[in-house]
């Protein structure tokens, strides 16, 4: 089974995020994809081959999980923006970010310093659900420190390549511009 990269040049246009920007920001993507056929494709024949005690075989299944997650977060990314509506006042995500951060101010606040940090990464609003509850997550790498069986709502790529053409060193200005721009029903649909 092979993946296939998604279309979503219907994000080329959104405020805040040039073409150059954008169309740059899907190669790296169909980039993961490619790369993640691959190494499946590989992998798959070395299980076939005999070749799992390889070194090499120990290699390449931890860079799938880097090829994967990249290929997937960046699905989450681009399917999380090209809104133009706010936030469902009486929906089921308002009020759970009401209930765990104790209002939608508190819940963006926290977010947007979440991705202000320094480094490069992943701002991942999670909710366990185990108990129901949300959470805004820093991950560094694609494939390190995702909260096990947690599932993403609102995924920003606080990579560089996300915003540095745009927007050079000043992140902040690129979070405004995510903010601007995220359709809050694909976030609401992943809360389940």
């Amino acid at each position: 089974m092979s993946y296939a990269a998604k279309d979503y040049s219907a994000l080329v246009g959104m405020e805040g995020f040039s073409e150059t920007l954008i169309k740059n920001h899907f190669t790296l993507y169909q980039g993961y994809v490619t790369n993640t056929n691959k190494v499946a494709d590989i992998l798959d024949q070395m299980l076939k081959d005999g070749k799992t005690a390889a070194p090499e075989y120990a290699e390449l299944k931890r860079r799938f999980g880097w090829e994967f997650n990249g290929m997937r977060l960046h699905e989450y990314y681009f399917e999380n923006l090209g809104g133009k509506t706010g936030l469902n006042k009486d929906g089921k995500l308002m009020k759970q970010m009401q209930a765990d951060f104790g209002s939608y101010e508190n819940w963006e606040k926290d977010f947007k310093a979440t991705g202000a940090m320094r480094g490069i990464g992943w701002v991942v609003l999670y909710a366990d659900p185990g108990n129901g509850r949300l959470f805004n997550f820093w991950v560094n790498e694609h494939d390190v420190a995702h909260p096990a069986g947690c599932n993403p709502i609102l995924i920003m790529d606080v990579f560089e390549h996300a915003y540095m053409i745009d927007y050079g060193l000043k992140r902040a200005d690129y979070i405004e511009a995510f903010f601007k721009n995220i359709n809050w029903a694909a976030a609401e649909s992943r809360l389940g």
